[in-house]
Parts: C-alpha cells; structure tokens; sequence
C-alpha cells in the first residue's frame, strides 16, 4: 500500500525493503572494514573523487575522459581554465571536496545549497550572472546524447516565488520528517530537487553533490570511496527514462520507480567496492602515468601517441614507452 512522503506516494514493497536492508547491513560493517583498509581508502578515495567529477560532468556534456580529469586536477594551481568542461570539471572537484571534507558542518539549508552551487559554478565567467542565486527564467531538463542532440525530459517549476516557495517546502520537509528512513529521504530530495531545477544551471550535478552530502550526513561514510557518479552514467538512459516517467504524473506522482533505481545504484557500488577493496593495488604492474595512458585510449580509441602526449602533459617518449609495456601485458 502506497504512503504519502512529502508531496510524494511510495510504496515500501518487499523488493524496496530488502534493497534498504542491503544497503543498510554494508554499512554497519564498514565501521570494522574502515578501520582494517587504512592506506587502500585513500587510493580508493582518490580514484573515486576522479571518477565522480568525470562522470557528473559528462552526464552534463563533458568530454572529458577520467585521465584528462586527473590531469587537470592535479595542475589546478597552474592550469588556465579557458575551456568550458574545464571550468565544470574544476568546479564539481571544488565542491565535492568541500562537502567530503566539511560534511559533519554544512546544514542542509538554503543558503548553504546556494554556497554550493556558487562553489560549483566558480569558474565560469559565463555563469556569473547566476551564480548562486534561484534561477530568473524558465527551464527544462534535457537530456544531452553522445551524437550531440537534446531531448526535453521533463518541465520544471517555474522561476520567481514559485521555486523559492517549493525550495522552502522541500527544506523544511527533510529537516521536520522523522519518520521516514534516512536514505528514502536522500532519494526523495534528490528527485524533487531535481523536478523544481531551482538554478538557471548546474542543477544535475548539484542534485549528485547533494545526494553525497545527504548520504554523507546520514552517516553512509563508504560513499566517498566509491563514485555515485559513475554508477548513474554508465545508467544515464535508464536514469533519464526514470525521471521522465515518473515526472509525467506531477503532481502527487508515484516515485516507487526512481527510489528503486535509486536504491539499486547503492547497492551495486557496494558490491564493487567490495570487490575493489579485495584487489590489491600492487597486482597491476602499471604505474600511474600508464593507467592514465591505458584510461585515455580506453575512452578515445584510435588515439595517436602525440595527442595522448598532449592531453595528459606526458612526455611523448614516456607514452610511447608505456605504450609498449601495456600491450605486452594486455
């Protein structure tokens, strides 16, 4: 039988409950795993931020492969950021840290979501206008393909008092509900956020950069060692269809399919964290530079030794050099 949550109806089916207590039972042993990993969660958690800022930002259009992230993060203090992926990808590493960092002190309030989306748009000149603020005019979901074309996927709430009044709902919500679990909650005010699109841009990756902050707060620590990110982009037609669906029945539409999807991200990133924390890292014989090498054709295929070069400010001897090394190994 269907409950109303927030402005929502769910059913908490016996599938649903099960996937919440999968989810649930990972995270009380990983107090014990934390404490055995050590060294291994900084790696991981390294190769996650990585994977999370490359997969947000593609979902949104980036073209920019996990290895070029990696580049680019690591010569952020030199680098000029002149192209737009640049800016999103230096951006959404910007936030994401912060939020790993400082989680336990960011309240869920307007004016710290607003910070965030400022922090997030930082490096856009082009963005300035908006920055931080609710949007002014009208917009949509879209979602952007590989072949480069939009597709409308759903209306969004209209800008003005409408969306500072379903921002404030939706805050308030979350902060007096105490009777819905924790992680249903996480699922319900990622959707919603997401169904009001209260910034002129930015809204898909903040929505992700709130999911973590949620789930963080909520004491789900394994999130930050294991991209969210990822999992949703390599399901981004699934994801689009989901939210498409269920938007169609706005208002007080059923969210039982988005909460399952929701829920079966989690529990597939556990199991492969799970099944990372069991590799050990020294059984690779690649280095650093030779997995961004390995990364890069892996995501560019056809590539030529110069432009790999280029891409990954690798000296073209040492690519040409690893190059040799990979496929004796492949």
């Amino acid at each position: 039988m269907a409950q109303k949550i927030h402005l929502f109806s769910l059913s908490l089916t016996m599938s649903l409950m099960k996937d919440i207590s999968k989810v649930d039972r990972f995270d009380a042993e990983w107090t014990i795993i934390e404490k055995r990993e050590g060294q291994s969660l900084k790696q991981l958690k390294a190769i996650a931020t990585v994977r999370s800022v490359g997969a947000s930002t593609r979902i949104e259009g980036s073209k920019m492969t996990d290895a070029e992230v990696e580049v680019l993060i690591d010569r952020l203090k030199v680098s000029k950021l002149e192209e737009r992926d640049q800016q999103e990808v230096a951006g959404y590493f910007d936030a994401l840290n912060v939020i790993t960092e400082s989680f336990n002190d960011i309240e869920l309030t307007e004016s710290n979501i607003k910070n965030l989306h400022k922090i997030l748009m930082r490096h856009s000149e082009k963005d300035e206008w908006h920055r931080g603020d609710y949007k002014q005019v009208s917009n949509a979901v879209e979602a952007n393909h590989v072949d480069g074309s939009k597709q409308i996927v759903f209306k969004t709430t209209e800008p003005g008092i409408e969306t500072e009044e379903a921002m404030r709902q939706l805050i308030e919500w979350y902060q007096s509900d105490q009777e819905t679990l924790p992680i249903v909650k996480s699922a319900i005010f990622v959707y919603d956020f997401l169904s009001i699109h209260p910034f002129q841009d930015g809204n898909g990756r903040l929505s992700r950069l709130l999911g973590t902050l949620l789930l963080l707060k909520q004491g789900y620590k394994w999130i930050q060692y294991i991209s969210f990110e990822h999992e949703i982009e390599s399901r981004k037609i699934e994801y689009y269809e989901v939210l498409m669906q269920t938007q169609r029945k706005r208002p007080g539409e059923n969210v039982d399919e988005w909460v399952v999807f929701f829920l079966d991200c989690l529990v597939n990133i556990q199991e492969l964290l799970m099944e990372k924390l069991k590799t050990k890292e020294s059984s690779s014989p690649l280095g650093p530079k030779e997995k961004n090498i390995v990364s890069f054709i892996e995501n560019r295929p056809g590539s030529k030794s110069s432009e790999i070069a280029k891409s990954l400010y690798i000296p073209l001897p040492t690519v040409k050099k690893s190059l040799i090394t990979w496929l004796k190994i492949k």
